[in-house]
């Protein structure tokens, strides 16, 4: 056991300003059965590690945000939080507490004043309980997220009640455990090898006081198909404000050998003019997406006029919508994209397109479509000058 104390760590070399959350994502799920961790399933729309961190990215007092995670499941973990610019992930131990001691160590060098290490089976964290556990550490070294205990509490044995416990002034442990740092790194480096069960013991052990922070029940973990069920539903019904946008673009035909399409290269007899890439259906998925938000549309945010989008890949523009919606704590829903052209098919293409689509946008792909049309050779299009696109987005916000 180490006799390192917090007195050992240097104190010149902490940021008294700065708050890092530790997302614990290093468990395998193995309750929850399944061949994929729980904070790698899907939950209305995107993964439940997303949502955990997506949380305390969008917190103003959350300096910066480190996963630990297990990296038998790296690829999960790149697919679940990409476009996210998240530090290295820290690889995770046998234990959850060699776990989040391994993160906190991933953490020394920067020193930050306070770290909040969270279960990233925890997707319904609200920003309240993030602000009242950061207060706490004001006035003392831990804080702990907890619900007291309102149900009768019984004492089983061979299947039959051996008596009743009194519940005064007993809680349920959650997280976010907030800690100040240098005595919490302390304190897990002295308890290397123990089996404590949460970060809260570990502190307890180490003799520092733990400030008891109520909580929400919606900051359940999930734990089960049917937690997961839940959650879902809390999730939505928190997203009551839902909006439909829609969104239209053309661009001609010029000389060139290809198309872009929804972010897939389509070769082609000509290519399509336009400042960008001029990917129509992307386009004109910016647009609806934007619409929904009442934002404005695609120029207004990457006007034609500025040279720094010449030639621009024009999923820059989608990602951008993308996270507009991710910033005001929402979800793009569903998305459908109609490309309208005699030339070229799209249908060889769909698939492509569609799966590009949802990559961009980091949802399922079964809430992606993509399909096309002809005018029956009438007008711009049926002449072959040039292709359109409509699409329409659903947005699911705060309500």
């Amino acid at each position: 056991m180490s006799s390192l104390n917090a007195s050992s760590i240097n104190a010149s070399s902490i940021n008294a300003s700065s708050c890092i959350a530790l997302i614990v994502a290093a468990g395998t799920g193995q309750r929850f059965g399944g061949e994929r961790p729980k904070q790698y399933l899907d939950l209305a729309g995107q993964p439940v590690l997303r949502h955990t961190v997506e949380a305390f990215r969008r917190h103003p007092k959350v300096s910066a945000v480190r996963v630990v995670i297990n990296p038998a499941f790296r690829d999960l973990y790149d697919a679940a939080v990409a476009g996210l610019d998240l530090p290295e992930p820290v690889a995770g131990g046998a234990s959850r507490q060699d776990s989040v001691r391994n993160g906190l160590e991933a953490l020394a060098d920067s020193a930050p004043g306070l770290v909040l290490i969270h279960d990233a089976a925890r997707p319904l964290i609200d920003a309240g309980t993030i602000d009242a556990v950061i207060a706490a550490l004001d006035t003392h070294p831990a804080a702990l997220a907890a619900v007291p205990v309102a149900d009768t509490l019984k004492r089983g044995e061979d299947g039959l009640v051996a008596g009743t416990v009194d519940r005064s002034g007993l809680w349920r442990a959650q997280t976010p455990q907030g800690f100040r740092f240098p005595e919490i790194l302390a304190a897990h480096r002295n308890a290397a090898g123990l089996e404590l069960t949460d970060d809260a013991a570990v502190a307890e052990r180490a003799g520092l006081p733990v400030a008891l922070v109520p909580a929400r029940e919606e900051n359940f973990k999930v734990t089960t198909p049917d937690d997961l069920t839940r959650a879902t539903r809390a999730f939505d019904s928190a997203l009551s404000d839902i909006r439909t946008g829609s969104g239209f673009d053309v661009h001609r035909f010029a000389e060139g050998d290809h198309v872009t399409l929804c972010g897939v290269r389509v070769p082609h007899t000509h290519r399509l003019d336009g400042h960008s890439d001029a990917d129509v259906g992307l386009h004109a998925l910016t647009d609806a997406i934007l619409g929904a938000l009442c934002a404005g549309d695609i120029g207004s945010h990457f006007p034609p006029s500025d040279p720094q989008w010449r030639g621009a890949d024009s999923a820059l523009f989608l990602k951008h919508a993308a996270e507009l919606v991710t910033a005001r704590g929402g979800r793009i829903a569903h998305v459908d994209v109609t490309i309208i052209c005699e030339r070229p098919k799209v249908g060889p293409h769909r698939e492509a397109m569609t799966a590009r689509v949802a990559e961009i946008l980091g949802m399922p792909v079964d809430r992606v479509s993509v399909k096309a049309t002809t005018t029956e050779r009438l007008g711009f299009t049926g002449r072959g000058e040039g292709i359109a696109a409509q699409a329409m987005a659903t947005v699911r916000l705060p309500g």
